[in-house]
């Protein structure tokens, strides 16, 4: 079975930012936007982490939500 590819992304003042991962990477994916807000020579800030770590856990949530849902219709 083929693992899914989650996207996480901003856009913002002409710079783009793409965090490609998969489910059991999300402790890598937090920590890699640490590192990015702590890096003086990207123009990424606390707040973009924090904004893109609230987007991931939205997503983790609608995740799991939907994986009950399949479970549910199941039986």
């Amino acid at each position: 079975m083929a693992k899914a590819v989650n996207v996480l992304a901003l856009v913002r003042d002409g710079h783009k930012y793409l965090f490609l991962y998969d489910d059991q990477s999300l402790d890598t994916v937090r920590a890699q936007l640490a590192r990015f807000a702590e890096d003086p020579e990207l123009d990424f800030t606390w707040r973009d982490a924090a904004t893109l770590h609230d987007r991931l856990m939205d997503l983790q949530e609608s995740h799991l939500n939907d994986k009950a849902e399949d479970f549910q219709a199941f039986f």
